[in-house]
């Protein structure tokens, strides 16, 4: 692995190195790299297209890391990613995409990611995206399928801070009896990069939640746009937030929806789309800070 790919693993999942746990490495296109332990399986599908991962009952404090590398202009995939989390386990699962493209070719990752938590199981599941390189486009559209059993519990943080070309997100979730879901997005687009998000939550269970929580800051003639939909059809909480800074010429658009199918449902919506506060910039300016340097403080802030 070069220098390349080596930063890009870095920046995609914090590694420095090859994990000792539950892991597989996916560079430009091909599965290089797989290890399972004695709790986790990593099974290859048989087109080459993906993995299937078995975690077994009552497996605590393990992790799993499959980032995704591309370092090669041209390269467009397709890969599928099943998830089996059985009950009571306790795991983090590190995913993400880092694209290095310095060609004429659009280089691209699509993956469709499928979690089924079973009773009890409780996931930490982190991805990040990141394109590199003044070549052409470095493009990814995720596209996540949640079925969540009883009492589970997932936390689902996503990060794209630069460098992605176009980017389509789809999240679609079911959550049974007790169920939580909390999704924590922050996006930064700049120049003419375009970012959709759209979620769909369906609180079927009685005493179910989601929480979904966006963050973004659009800059240059960027273009950004959230769609969530919270559906309750139980006695259940749902909450959607969306919470952008939008500067120069950048474009967003925001829509929370909620739907209530029943008498006992709780759900909240709110956006909030808005320019830095001159305030801010003031008082940090005040500090000895130019107003570049001030902007750049309150965005790293706001996205932390």
């Amino acid at each position: 692995m070069g220098t390349i790919e080596k930063d890009l693993l870095l920046a995609v999942s914090d590694l420095h190195q090859i994990p000792s746990g539950a892991f597989s490495i996916r560079e430009n296109g091909k599965g290089v790299q797989v290890n399972s332990t004695e709790n986790i399986q990593i099974i290859p599908k048989g087109e080459g297209n993906g993995i299937d991962i078995y975690i077994k009952e009552n497996t605590k404090n393990e992790s799993v890391h499959i980032p995704v590398i591309i370092s090669k202009s041209g390269i467009e995939e397709l890969v599928y990613n099943d998830f089996y989390i059985g009950k009571n386990s306790d795991v983090l699962i590190v995913a993400g995409c880092g694209i290095h493209n310095t060609g004429d070719s659009k280089s691209s990752h699509d993956g469709i990611h499928r979690f089924h938590l079973e009773e009890g199981a409780k996931v930490r599941y982190v991805e990040k995206h990141i394109g590199v390189g003044s070549g052409a486009e470095k493009v990814m559209n995720p596209v996540t399928e949640i079925e969540m059993g009883e009492r589970s519990e997932l936390t689902m943080e996503t990060t794209q801070l630069g460098g992605v070309s176009y980017s389509e997100r789809e999240t679609f979730a079911t959550l049974e009896k007790q169920a939580k879901l909390v999704i924590k997005e922050k996006i930064l687009t700049s120049e003419n990069q375009v970012a959709k998000s759209k979620f769909r939550v369906e609180l079927v269970g009685k005493d179910s939640s989601a929480d979904v929580v966006s963050r973004s800051v659009a800059r240059d003639e960027s273009y950004q746009s959230f769609f969530s939909s919270v559906v309750g059809r139980a006695e259940c909480f749902g909450h959607v937030e969306c919470d952008a800074i939008i500067m120069d010429k950048a474009k967003i658009s925001a829509t929370p929806e909620i739907l209530a199918e029943d008498v006992d449902s709780k759900l909240v919506h709110e956006a909030v789309v808005g320019k830095i506060a001159g305030e801010q910039l003031i008082k940090l300016m005040t500090l000895g800070l130019c107003e570049k340097e001030a902007e750049e403080l309150i965005i790293k802030g706001f996205l932390s």
